[in-house]
């Protein structure tokens, strides 16, 4: 067996469903021996956005994997691999490289060396008697703390060089961290003595799959439940306790009960400051629990750290509640008082959810595609920009795991990659994908690997013709050259690419065509539904002071 065929059963062992790929690579070919799917995408980092989206959904207890080719390949799947990056999400790279005589002759890329500042572990095989070794160590790193891409660079002379012995390889489980007990009886003696206690979820508790367990402790403090933009679903928004989740734009409720909070108890959370989530406003005592502990202290000075995986700090955190807390809750009250505050903020925003004007408020849109689909059996994400900012604040999800956001890096058009990657990781989900016309622009022919694949996702489209959210940074260039205008019709570049697709023009279109969506993935094939929209500047932006 050559070092192609050691990691194609390599991965066939840990589970590899699929290899999404760009084409000169030999591990592609290898793994179709095994019966390893490969997906061949139309730019690297929708392929990387592939294995990124399977990834989240198998919450890190299987990994994406895209394999490149040396040279151009790994080079375009930078972006890719710079956005999971920020995300921690754990998949790996298989990357073609040059000869091991040539790697430092410049201007040879050399991609271990290159890519070590957005991975979390990076290396080049030299001989093929080390590739077990070497996918050993990437699974580990994978597995264990805190997500992120790793890499591993493969020389022809490796992948084709022929492995002597008996390949002794076994799947690398998922390694967690307990808590300390004293810091535990730390954490909840503050807050059980806080007035207005704050949880904060992360990331962490959906890869941990403890959103049951988050809301016991909710209930039993009791306390309200903010997420991050990567965290949204890590309590279901339906929840009578959950205050939804932020990134620049959030729910009313989201800013009020953080403002009155004494302590914000952050669990799975790098508490990592970012525009494109939310922050701790100063003043508040801080209990932070993450799986890494160079993130304790990182951004914020913290009065209490509890490392440790987020299911099994908040199994202990529960324990503990239950021997110190005494009688009498406020559980009740809390509940009125969360469902008053975001009573009223809805209806701040009626007019908008419930507005008929042409062309079409990107809110009617939301408001009409909650009311049609399956929220309990889907996955949905946001893409870049404004479809970011009006879809986190206003989604209200029903389901843990049923809603993938990001934005610590905000790529246009990452949100198709990752969608196909939920679809392939839960192919009875209807997975859902909400760009604008920009982020169309950066990866929408990608929409035909959807259709050759016959992954059967959503494309929804705003289209306004503009890029709207850069209206304040571009009025000289707009207003001499129309710099910010990016039209199209969307509808027929995914019928030319085998999507089917409708446009829609009026508010009272949308439901019907939702349903048509819908039936056409249920039948196996994706769709492209393009929404004509206004250009849209009215965000839920409530403001906390000290930030």
């Amino acid at each position: 067996m050559n070092g192609a065929a050691v990691i194609a059963e390599i991965l066939k062992r840990e589970g590899t469903e699929f290899l999404s790929c760009y084409p000169r690579n030999p591990l592609i070919e290898a793994c179709a021996e095994l019966d390893i799917r490969p997906i061949l995408c139309r730019q690297e980092r929708v392929g990387v956005g592939l294995a990124d989206g399977y990834s989240r959904i198998k919450r890190g207890k299987q990994n994406g994997v895209f394999a490149a080719q040396a040279g151009p390949g790994i080079e375009n799947a930078f972006p890719g691999i710079a956005q999971a990056y920020t995300e921690n999400v754990p998949l790996l790279i298989v990357a073609g490289a040059l000869p091991l005589a040539r790697q430092y002759v410049r201007p040879v890329f050399r991609a271990a060396d290159v890519y070590r500042p957005v991975t979390k572990w990076s290396a080049l095989a030299h001989t093929v008697q080390e590739l077990p070794d070497l996918m050993r160590r990437a699974f580990h790193a994978m597995r264990s703390g805190k997500g992120a891409p790793v890499l591993v660079e493969v020389p022809d002379e490796v992948f084709t060089a022929e492995y002597t012995g008996e390949l002794d390889y076994v799947a690398v489980p998922v390694q967690r961290t307990a808590p300390d007990p004293d810091a535990i009886k730390e954490a909840v003696r503050l807050l059980l003595a806080a007035k207005n206690p704050l949880l904060w979820a992360g990331a962490g508790v959906l890869y941990a799959e403890a959103s049951e367990a988050l809301a016991a402790l909710a209930e039993m403090v009791p306390a309200p439940v903010v997420t991050t933009n990567p965290g949204k679903s890590a309590i279901p928004e339906s929840h009578p306790l959950a205050l939804g989740a932020s990134t620049r734009s959030r729910p009313k409720m989201f800013t009020e009960f953080m403002a009155k909070a004494d302590l914000v108890l952050a669990v799975g959370s790098s508490l990592t400051r970012t525009p494109f989530g939310p922050g701790v406003p100063p003043g508040k005592t801080i209990i932070h629990s993450t799986n890494d502990a160079s993130d304790i202290n990182k951004e914020y000075r913290v009065d209490q750290a509890v490392v440790g995986d987020a299911a099994l700090v908040l199994d202990a955190l529960i324990a503990e509640v239950g021997r110190q807390k005494g009688g009498g809750n406020a559980l009740a009250a809390l509940k009125e008082e969360v469902a008053g505050a975001k009573k009223a903020w809805l209806a701040e925003w009626s007019k908008h959810l419930d507005s008929d004007e042409v062309p079409i408020n990107q809110y009617r849109v939301i408001r009409d595609l909650m009311r049609t689909a399956d929220r309990d059996n889907m996955i949905v994400t946001h893409d870049s920009g404004s479809p970011r900012e009006q879809m986190m604040p206003f989604w209200e999800t029903t389901a843990p795991g049923s809603y993938m956001g990001w934005g610590k890096s905000t790529q246009l058009g990452y949100g198709l990659g990752i969608t196909m990657g939920a679809k392939l990781a839960a192919p009875g989900k209807l997975c859902v994908n909400v760009m604008g016309d920009a982020a169309i622009g950066m990866t929408g022919m990608d929409i035909e690997t959807a259709a050759r694949n016959r992954i059967a996702i959503l494309t929804i489209v705003l289209n306004n013709g503009v890029m709207g959210a850069e209206r304040e940074v571009l009025k000289i260039s707009d207003a001499k050259y129309g710099a910010m205008s990016v039209g199209g019709n969307y509808t027929k570049v995914a019928e030319g690419l085998n999507v089917p697709a409708t446009r829609v023009e009026k508010p009272a279109h949308i439901v019907p065509a939702v349903k048509e969506a819908v039936g056409v993935t249920q039948s196996g094939a994706p769709f492209l539904l393009e929404i004509l929209v206004k250009e849209g500047h009215d965000f839920s932006r409530y403001n906390l002071p000290g930030l």
